[in-house]
């Protein structure tokens, strides 16, 4: 089996994977164009920030796979890989302390002015006056939007800092924010208009994508900070532009609208310009703890996917199915049994969504759950339960 890492790797998390007993192909230089045309012959596709277009796969042969050596997943068109049975699987929370410690810097950085000190000391210039006027941090609201994995270090950080921790989520009730020890926002706007400070830590899907808009924004009060380690996405960036350019805001961004894909390329930023602005060049994760970790997981995924056939971590396999019936079939535990019950379930023109076989002990039995989209009538449960040399027991029950 195959394994291209499309993009940079630890080189002994590498061989962890070629001790698996796969195939290693370790290729960083691929661009996204062309890595639909390496994908010959790839059962697993491991990717960090590159871009995973449609065409990848229609164009592979082989694949089963693909791992988001990260958290978030915009990167790759998920839907596609569903409409092919390619799973696609992340690492979640890996490198939620690395971005926190980020949120956090940004929030000192910005309060007392840290890179304009080291502007000017570099400078030939002493300021001590001016750079004496600072808030601090103590004391003051924080709001954190999104308490997933990074909302929680985040969380953890700022009480240590002595900030008084606001929170909301989709996901938030009172009693996990109580277990969290934050007070509870009923909406995302309501949290903007009763912090200082707010904290973007929510993924990018299609109902985050642009939520916190000029109404999220312009309830925050003058001269709050809104720091951003997520994704850029998340804000409207013309409203969040107007409000830095004015002064109304103080921004503390790793991510920006149309960033370079390229580790180093040129990038002009009319937001990362603003005096009121302190922009990173998305290294939130970046950490080396946080990519060992990171890539630490990947390999636990591979090794799960070659060891069992399950996928940890998986986004992209449904909830729910859509069967509307379970069919339950104890049955003797012997060549043809299985097969000869889903042809007559073909046969009647009803789909099987889901199967599973569970073998008891001595295999002399097997109770097999068959989950079908829609219930089968009385002449074919009466044709299954015939077949008694085979079949013990039938039942079946709606869903």
């Amino acid at each position: 089996m195959k394994v291209l890492v499309a993009d940079a790797f630890p080189r002994e998390r590498l061989a962890e994977i070629a001790a698996l007993g796969l195939q290693v192909e370790h290729r960083p230089e691929l661009t996204p164009a062309e890595l639909p045309a390496a994908m010959a012959g790839v059962s697993a596709l491991v990717v960090r920030g590159k871009q995973v277009i449609a065409e990848v796969f229609e164009k592979a042969d082989a694949l089963s796979l693909v791992i988001r050596a990260g958290a978030g997943v915009n990167t790759i068109d998920v839907a596609a890989a569903s409409r092919v049975g390619v799973y696609v699987a992340n690492c979640p929370g890996q490198n939620a302390i690395a971005v926190a410690e980020l949120a956090m810097g940004l929030m000192l950085a910005l309060d007392r002015r840290i890179p304009d000190n080291v502007v000017k000391l570099r400078a030939g210039q002493w300021d001590k006056k001016g750079f004496s006027e600072a808030e601090g941090l103590f004391g003051r609201a924080l709001g954190i939007a999104g308490t997933g994995p990074i909302g929680q270090e985040t969380i953890r950080r700022a009480r240590a800092f002595g900030l008084e921790v606001h929170a909301w989520s989709r996901s938030l009730d009172a009693a996990r924010a109580a277990a969290l020890g934050v007070k509870r926002a009923s909406s995302l706007r309501e949290l903007a208009a009763g912090v200082d400070i707010l904290s973007l830590h929510l993924p990018l899907n299609k109902e985050t994508r642009g939520l916190v808009g000029r109404e999220v924004l312009e309830a925050l009060p003058p001269g709050a900070m809104l720091i951003n380690t997520a994704r850029a996405e998340l804000v409207d960036q013309a409203a969040l532009l107007e409000l830095a350019r004015d002064g109304r805001l103080r921004v503390g961004t790793d991510v920006f609208a149309g960033e370079p894909e390229k580790g180093q390329a040129a990038f002009d930023s009319e937001l990362g310009k603003l005096p009121n602005v302190y922009g990173t060049h998305h290294i939130g994760a970046s950490t080396a703890q946080a990519q060992d970790a990171i890539a630490a997981e990947t390999v636990r995924i591979l090794s799960r996917f070659v060891r069992d056939g399950s996928i940890p971590n998986c986004v992209n396999v449904a909830r729910k199915s859509p069967a509307r019936a379970r069919l339950l079939v104890r049955h003797h535990d012997k060549v043809g049994v299985l097969a000869n019950v889903l042809g007559a379930i073909r046969e009647a023109g009803i789909n099987v969504e889901e199967v599973q076989n569970t073998v008891f002990d001595g295999a002399a039995a097997a109770c097999c759950a068959i989950q079908l989209d829609e219930r089968p009538g009385a002449a074919l449960l009466d044709r299954i339960r015939a077949r008694r040399d085979e079949v013990i027991f039938v039942e079946c029950f709606d869903l």
